[in-house]
């Protein structure tokens, strides 16, 4: 099977800002949402809202917009939140942590089962519920608790080995937190998340803004 790109990709980066909001009108008791609305908190175009929630396969009615419970549960639906996906994070330092101590993770159906380590003050350590087991028995444990997700968040030198291990135990995704462009099978997904070239982006764009981080705040 050939890996196929998904030219949807935008769009579903879109997504769970749009549930965000969606949630936060029903919690407040409203029963329907236009794409308008989401396009004003997002600073979007009506029509982009459209074309992204399309992708769902929902349909808004005419002058009402979308109903909200059918809206959330179509997303989640897409999105495969509706479902419960068993993980695994592999290297539990300060980003591992932190991933395992962030609550939004439970609600889009990401069910962290085991953490794994290479450091023994870590290893047996339980952090924010999850128990840290010995990297040196990741593939068996991998393959008897049948997970398929997994979190890469170790130091690049051992990315690669690490990202073998998941997969020869089974895992067909892996979100890698780490700077290594990972070789993997074709039927084996891959989502990088580069935090400096986030933080890059971020430079970038406040230089074009005129603001200068060295001298925020200071009115002289």
């Amino acid at each position: 099977m050939t890996k196929q790109k998904i030219t949807a990709a935008p769009s579903i980066r879109r997504l769970p800002s749009y549930l965000h909001i969606i949630r936060q009108l029903q919690r407040e008791g409203d029963k329907y949402i236009s794409g308008t609305v989401i396009a004003r908190e997002l600073n979007l175009e009506p029509i982009q809202v459209r074309k992204d929630l399309a992708i769902t396969g929902i349909i808004g009615k005419p002058k009402r917009g979308y109903p909200l419970e059918a809206l959330i549960n179509a997303i989640e639906r897409f999105l495969r939140w509706d479902s419960a996906q068993d993980a695994v994070l592999v290297g539990a330092g300060n980003l591992g942590t932190a991933l395992l101590g962030y609550r939004e993770f439970q609600f889009h159906g990401l069910n962290i089962m085991a953490a794994f380590d290479e450091n023994p003050e870590k290893i047996g350590a339980v952090i924010h519920g999850v128990k840290v087991l010995p990297a040196d028995t990741m593939e068996i444990q991998v393959r008897n608790l049948n997970i398929k997700t997994a979190i890469l968040t170790v130091p690049f030198p051992v990315a690669q080995e690490m990202a073998d291990i998941l997969i020869r135990a089974g895992v067909e995704g892996i979100w890698n937190f780490t700077n290594v462009k990972l070789k993997v099978p074709e039927n084996v997904a891959v989502q990088n998340e580069d935090l400096s070239s986030g933080y890059a982006m971020l430079c970038v764009m406040m230089q074009s803004r005129g603001i200068d981080g060295n001298n925020a705040g200071n009115p002289n």
